[in-house]
Parts: C-alpha cells; structure tokens; sequence
C-alpha cells in the first residue's frame, strides 16, 4: 500500500487479462489434421475384425446345435474323421476341419495345438474308449473263449458302420511315422497286454497251448483283426461283413491256440522257458 492511500479505500479492481491473439484464436478452433492409422493398427483392427466374425460364427453354429448333442470339441474331431478319410491327413486343411464341424476356424486351436493334435486326439479317445469297454468286457466273461470272442466282436463290431473311423486309425495314422510312434505306441503297447494277459490266463487255466508266448499270441491277432478292418475301410464291403469275420477269426484262432491231445512222446515246452522274440 502506498503512503497516500487509506487503509480504509476501497481496493483497486485487478486488471483483466489481454485478450488472446485472434489469431490464436482462430488456429485453436481449427480442426486437427487426422493421420492416416499405421500398419501396425490396421493389422491389428483387421485381427479384431476377424475375431469377432469368428465368435458370431460360434455362436451362430451353438445356436444351431442339438439339445444334449455332443461338445464343440467331439464335433471337431468327427468332423476331422470325415475329412481325413475323404480327402488324407496330409491333404486336408484346418479350415475344411472348421467347417466340417460347423465351428470358426479359430475355435480348433482352442481345443487343439494344430491338425496333428488333431489325429493323434482321434485315436487316443477311440482307443482309450476300445480299451474300457474290453476290461469291462474281460471282467464279466466267466471263460476264455468267451473273453476271446467277446474282444474280437467288439474290436470289429466297434467299428461296422464307421468306416471313416477305421479309414482314419487303420490308413491315416500310418502316414506318419513320426505319430505313430510318440503317439500312438504306447496305446498299442497297451492293448497288446490286455490281449497278452488274457491269453496267459487261457494258459494259467490250461486251455491254451504253452508253447507260444502270450505276446507273439496277441500280435497274431491284433494283425488279423487290423488286416481286416484295412482292406473292409478301402473297400466296398455290404454292411454285416466285419460281424461274420469276427466269427471267422475267432473261430480259427482259438483253434490255433487251443490244448489238443498230443502223442505220449512229444513233450510240450513250458511258457517260462519260451522268449519273446
């Protein structure tokens, strides 16, 4: 406050602001330049694009599905059962996979790391669903020919009327070697101690020659069942043919393998002798 004024005056107004530059003014309500989006962000708005075609797709193909029917993931692989076996593993794309099971074709990798995945899940789930039914199977026969015939019929009878299916186990699967054996290996491996351990039991009881290794035994029969099921998946054969087949092998295989009456001369071979090839 300077000397001449009264503490009492009224207080001076501050002083208003200089009005800003008209043109100032005028740049600022200008509009801004917009910059055309980088390649980056239309690869990534095209991405998002294609994600949300793929989920109305789903949901479009969920809509349509039965009430109680079978998973997305159960409709892939039969939708890939019928594709592998029209056009070969090697030749079919994922997306003929997608379509075939009414699905986006971004919905595979959601229950598969890629078409392989996709084989090997086929056989794992059909064979670990064979091998289920055969222990249930084994478990309530009350003899060894009927466990016998019992495991020849259903590995047959599992597959009349699914040609696809045995297409897709019995050709495709050989295809790659490399499958086959990291995948596949094991399965068979055991399958072969299910049949094996039902033979060695024929032999505990007595009922089976004790000369032959249960496991060359199983492999016997295993090749005859799959030489079967082959030439009946490439062929043209009337439906019924796999049921009288089964008959046919179980027939002479357990004649094969059967104790028959030998010569007082002719000592049989006891089984822990025998080797494994």
């Amino acid at each position: 406050m300077s000397s001449g004024e009264s503490p009492f005056s009224a207080p001076k107004k501050p002083r208003k602001p200089k009005a800003a530059k008209a043109s100032v003014a005028l740049a600022a309500t200008k509009p801004a330049k917009a910059s055309k989006p980088s390649a980056r962000a239309r690869k990534l708005a095209a991405r998002v694009a294609n994600e949300g075609a793929e989920k109305a797709a789903d949901r479009a193909a969920d809509k349509s599905r039965v009430p109680g029917g079978p998973d997305k993931r159960e409709r892939i692989l039969r939708g890939a059962i019928k594709v592998f076996a029209r056009k070969g593993f090697y030749a079919t794309r994922v997306s003929e996979i997608a379509q075939a099971a009414g699905v986006a074709d971004g919905t595979i990798y959601l229950y598969f790391k890629n078409k392989d995945d996709v084989l090997v899940c086929i056989f794992e789930d059909r064979i670990t669903k064979l091998l289920e039914v055969l222990r249930r199977e084994i478990a309530e026969s009350t003899s060894f020919e009927e466990r016998m015939r019992r495991i020849v019929g259903l590995q047959l009878g599992l597959l009349e009327g699914q040609r696809d299916l045995a297409e897709v186990i019995t050709v495709n699967l050989r295809q790659s070697s490399r499958l086959l054996k990291q995948y596949a290996t094991p399965l068979f491996v055991e399958y072969l101690e299910v049949l094996g351990s039902v033979i060695a039991d024929g032999q505990r009881e007595g009922v089976v020659r004790a000369d032959a290794h249960p496991r060359i035994l199983a492999r016997a029969l295993f090749g005859a069942l799959d030489g079967v099921a082959l030439t009946w998946a490439l062929g043209g054969a009337e439906p019924g043919t796999l049921s009288k087949a089964a008959l046919q092998i179980t027939s002479v295989f357990l004649d094969g393998i059967r104790v028959h009456p030998v010569p007082s001369s002719v000592v049989p071979r006891s089984p822990t002798s025998l080797e494994e090839p």
